[in-house]
């Protein structure tokens, strides 16, 4: 095939260096679990440095870079910024301040301040605000609840990130509206505590629907998509699952026999093992579903409270938002499903 046939013509050009002239070959690549391990042995592509998103320490150190050519406010501090821009490429800090000086030209301001800076980061994050996107006054009430319930979950959720915000703007091709956790630091490890947390939180919007209109929208699909994702990853993966126990059994998409198109199998299953995977997915699902319809009916007055203000500011951060939410009554860690059954709450 021409793809073996490059390799090997690269592995002899690389062996017919005079090793006494100091040539360096270098190469990258964002994939490389499909490398060929021929080209990682020894003497050849053996040095491996992995480029990872900056941390705090070095996004401040690219914001400085790029700020050099920028007027910023003696009020912005890039340590600061760079602790709102978790996850950040480099590109995405470049992005953000670029955004934010073009903000602070239509603002006629002199220099860029942190409130440029900040919607920036938000136009980044959720994307451009879709002002020709009007909502019904139906769809807009739908839109508050769902988003006030991910916030009060994550409220209730102990030690889950912070809110820093709640829109009901749309914003990018398909947010109608969006809920903004701020981490407080970079995290390299999740417990299993928090991730059944963030699944709680992405259940929120959903539950908020339910609780309060007795019927569910479309609003919720990439919630559900992004919950269900995590919950095969902690069965699958990491290992989460007392029932499937620390086995790998990582996704596969493979072709089904019978021409119907993919299937759902999980590497080094058995078929009554990935029934038990798909049981155990969906039971991680329902409790956590069923946890952020409890967490939203204790705090039902706040979620009434929080929506009715979102309706009319159409926005809620700073004080306002943290007088909400500092009423929230904590919930207990979940640190092990039960079995539960969604008509049990509610």
């Amino acid at each position: 095939e021409e793809r073996e046939q490059t390799l090997n013509q690269l592995l002899v050009e690389m062996d017919g260096f005079d090793n006494r002239k100091g040539i360096i070959v270098m190469a990258a690549t964002n994939r490389p679990e499909i490398l060929d391990p021929a080209l990682l042995r020894a003497g050849r592509f053996d040095r491996q440095v992995l480029v990872d998103r900056p941390d705090v320490r070095g996004r401040e150190k690219i914001l400085e870079v790029h700020a050099k050519k920028l007027k910023l406010d003696k009020g912005v501090n890039l340590e600061e910024i760079a602790k709102l821009t978790p996850g950040f490429a480099g590109a995405d800090l470049a992005n953000a301040l670029n955004e934010a000086a073009l903000l602070a030209a239509r603002r006629d301001h002199v220099s860029i301040d942190r409130e440029d800076i900040e919607d920036a980061i938000e136009r980044v994050v959720a994307g451009l605000e879709k002002k020709n996107r009007r909502l019904n006054d139906r769809e807009k009430r739908t839109v508050a609840y769902h988003e006030c319930g991910h916030a009060i979950c994550a409220a209730a959720s102990p030690g889950a990130d912070p809110v820093k915000k709640i829109s009901i703007i749309p914003r990018g091709v398909a947010a109608l509206g969006y809920t903004m956790q701020m981490p407080l630091e970079d995290r390299y490890l999740m417990s299993k505590s928090e991730l059944l947390n963030r699944i709680t939180i992405l259940y929120g919007g959903r539950a908020a629907e339910e609780i309060v209109f007795g019927d569910v929208t479309t609003g919720a699909f990439d919630d559900i998509r992004k919950a269900t994702d995590l919950a095969r990853r902690m069965v699958t993966e990491y290992g989460m699952s007392s029932a499937i126990g620390a086995v790998d059994y990582s996704n596969e998409a493979r072709a089904n026999p019978f021409g119907m198109g993919p299937t759902q199998t999980f590497a080094n299953a058995s078929p009554d093992t990935s029934e038990q995977i798909e049981r155990e997915v969906h039971r991680m699902l329902d409790s956590c579903h069923v946890r952020a319809r409890e967490m939203l009916l204790d705090n039902r007055v706040i979620l009434e409270e929080m929506a009715a203000t979102l309706l009319e500011t159409e926005v809620l951060d700073g004080d306002t938002m943290d007088t909400f939410l500092a009423r929230v009554a904590k919930a207990e860690e979940l640190a092990e499903p039960p079995t539960s059954e969604l008509q049990r709450v509610g």
